[in-house]
């Protein structure tokens, strides 16, 4: 029998780290999640530390894989707009991924209008705007 920890996925929401976590634990699977404490007291590191882990024995991949298959439907939402107006699932642009987030724009994206009043100002430009967030590559796009 493999006992070989792997980290099965990445979250930058510690609640939903905790929902998965919590259906596994309730199916019988032994997991835990790594970096949540880090996540839940410090968000900024968030993006630093990579997201809150969640590990799983090897062995029990194929299993967990079919459980979170059936039960995506049901599982929470945590409020993001991952669907355009069709009501399709966004996908990532580069990867093809639909483990999209809409959020804050980790990455410094100005607006045109900051970028005109810091230079009239000479200060620095206010850091703007939302976009879409792939978590399998890192790519940020409107």
């Amino acid at each position: 029998m493999n006992d070989r920890t792997i980290i099965y996925s990445t979250y930058y929401n510690p609640i939903e780290a905790n929902i998965i976590k919590a259906r596994l634990e309730d199916s019988g699977f032994s997991c835990f999640l790594a970096d949540e404490n880090v996540s839940t007291i410090q968000p900024l590191y968030n993006q630093a530390i990579g997201g809150v882990k969640l590990i799983v024995f090897e062995r029990d991949v194929d299993q967990i894989n079919q459980l979170l298959a059936e039960d995506n439907s049901d599982l929470v939402d945590d409020g993001e707009e991952t669907e355009n107006h069709g009501g399709e699932k966004i996908r990532c642009e580069v990867c093809g991924s639909d483990n999209v987030g809409y959020g804050i724009a980790a990455q410094p994206k100005y607006s045109l209008w900051s970028t005109i009043l810091a230079f009239i100002t000479f200060s620095s430009p206010i850091h703007a705007g939302k976009c879409h967030h792939c978590y399998n590559c890192g790519h940020e796009f409107e």
